[in-house]
């Protein structure tokens, strides 16, 4: 059985647009995967950590067979084997960042796995990217769609389009 699944893409270290577009090949390279739309790429102020540099943000929809426990061990193993990703600092800099956001209509609370992912509804640089593929698209808990998530949304982060 597929799904579509919504992965979103961040980094704010080194050649960040070359980190994004490499990490979208090593994706659509998965098997059972095919990237099916990627948004345009925004420069972001960071979240959480704030004194680090400048991001650039993504999303990405993605038909696969994959579980999503299956799916998130492949991006963690993307993190780590393309990108050397270590995790060293809670929300610190980095190369490239996978998330899985959403998995279908999946609702999933396990130890390391929590999909629909717990923030996005919190995030700018998450939902404006989101809302250029996939506007539509309702949040399987919150029952909204991206765009009324992305409407009501009150937030001070910098978020402009590439």
């Amino acid at each position: 059985m597929h799904s579509e699944a919504y992965i979103a893409l961040g980094s704010n270290l080194g050649d960040r647009e070359l980190n994004l577009l490499r990490a979208v090949a090593e994706i659509g390279r998965l098997t059972n995967c095919k990237v099916t739309g990627l948004s345009s790429f925004y420069e972001t102020s960071p979240v959480g950590k704030t004194d680090q540099p400048l991001f650039y943000n993504a999303a990405l929809r993605l038909y696969t067979a994959f579980t999503p426990r299956r799916l998130l061990e492949q991006l963690l193993q993307i993190e780590a084997d393309v990108f050397g990703r270590t995790r060293m600092v809670h929300w610190g800099p980095r190369r490239i960042d996978l998330d899985l956001l959403l998995h279908g209509t999946e609702i999933l609370t396990e130890e390391d796995l929590i999909v629909p992912h717990p923030r996005m509804a919190e995030r700018r640089f998450v939902l404006q990217p989101l809302c250029e593929i996939a506007p539509d698209l309702v949040h399987p808990l919150l029952g909204k769609t991206i765009t009324e998530l992305l409407d009501g949304l009150r937030s001070d982060e910098s978020v402009t389009r590439i």
